[in-house]
């Protein structure tokens, strides 16, 4: 069992502690409980579905990473097949604010990287703020989702969030949690770089044919131990992207087109949410175990509460149990659209990850 169950489990009442601690000791324990565990967990801590939701909070807010805030909020979503699924609020020192994780996002989140198509409702340990409110109305439950909190009685998201503005007010027709399949695939120019050599030995990934894109700078040579960003400004390339502290450079820059990383990156790219921008991206992160963990773009009718692929993959390493700062290597998958680039760049830096990689989509 996660160390971070334990107390919040022990408070418990005991049949639904005896019930629950063999789940959460399972090795494969994930954040989710399928819809049998949750009808097993009631019968046992005689519960309604509300109770055990409630009940089970505080172990939600117990995935939660708060150093700056030092404020654990727990959510969880319940599926429309009766599966519940844990979120938590996530920061990250050292990077903006904007980069934040709310709880609710993140329970959101999780059930659509695990192939929820639809929420019934929400519970969550305090009242959702205007940003989540606004994640929530992009969903394709809209206003109907239900939100449960500890001490009220049950509402809809119109309650809490009245002549709302969404989606539907721009005649969007494909929502949040809807199956899509974009039908991207990686640029070709991008499949076969050449490496060639950049200033003090730094190696640049180039399209064949010499052209100046450049999807990722290796200091394979670099006396530096720490990853840092190259801007065009102290680049003899224009559109030179990220430096990351590689050891050696093989020819793909370790990313080579058949990667099991780029190949889940690319499926969270054609499975993300971006119907204003067309931006659609995704993220894959690898741990030192040799975990991958991938993200989708969810994108918002009032755009800042657009949630990038980056956070998305970080969600789910979190709420299964991984450390972020035990990420090894990453690569972001998207369009030219809209660049998550420098954001990626600089959440990934702070959490220690030395190899990051870029790749465009193609038609």
């Amino acid at each position: 069992m996660h160390a971070r169950f334990e107390t919040p489990l022990a408070t418990l009442e005991p049949g639904l502690r005896a019930a629950l601690a063999p789940i959460l000791a399972e090795p494969s324990f994930n954040g989710m409980l399928s819809a049998r565990q949750v009808m097993a967990l009631m019968k046992a801590g005689g519960l309604d579905e509300d109770g055990l939701c409630l009940a089970l909070l505080p172990l939600a807010a117990a995935c939660a990473l708060a150093p700056v805030s030092h404020f654990n909020v727990g959510a969880i979503a319940r599926g429309i097949g009766g599966n519940l699924y844990f979120g938590a609020n996530m920061e990250f020192p050292g990077v903006p604010l904007s980069q934040t994780v709310h709880a609710e996002q993140s329970a959101i989140n999780h059930a659509w990287l695990r192939g929820e198509q639809r929420l019934r409702g929400i519970t969550v340990n305090y009242t959702p703020c205007g940003h989540c409110r606004q994640f929530m109305n992009e969903l394709n439950s809209g206003v109907d989702i239900m939100i449960h909190l500890p001490g009220r009685a049950p509402a809809t998201l119109a309650h809490y969030l009245p002549d709302a503005f969404g989606p539907r007010d721009l005649s969007i027709q494909s929502l949040l949690m809807d199956r899509v399949n974009h039908g991207y695939s990686l640029a070709k120019e991008l499949l076969s770089p050449d490496t060639t050599p950049l200033r003090g030995g730094l190696s640049v990934e180039t399209a064949q044919g010499g052209t100046s894109k450049v999807s990722c700078v290796t200091a394979a040579h670099s006396s530096t131990p720490e990853a840092s960003c190259v801007t065009a400004a102290h680049s003899s390339t224009p559109e030179a992207s990220c430096v990351t502290a590689a050891k050696t450079a093989s020819p793909m820059n370790g990313l080579s087109a058949d990667d099991p990383l780029l190949q889940q990156a690319l499926q969270a790219a054609n499975q993300s949410h971006a119907p204003y921008s067309r931006a659609h991206s995704g993220v894959a992160l690898q741990l030192a175990d040799g975990r991958i963990f991938a993200g989708r773009y969810a994108e918002n009718a009032a755009f800042n509460p657009s949630l990038p692929p980056l956070q998305s993959a970080l969600i789910l390493l979190n709420i299964t149990g991984g450390d972020c700062r035990d990420i090894r290597r990453a690569v972001l998958v998207e369009r030219e659209a809209l660049s998550q680039w420098d954001a990626t760049c600089a959440t990934l830096l702070a959490l220690g990850c030395g190899e990051i990689h870029r790749r465009t989509l193609g038609g």
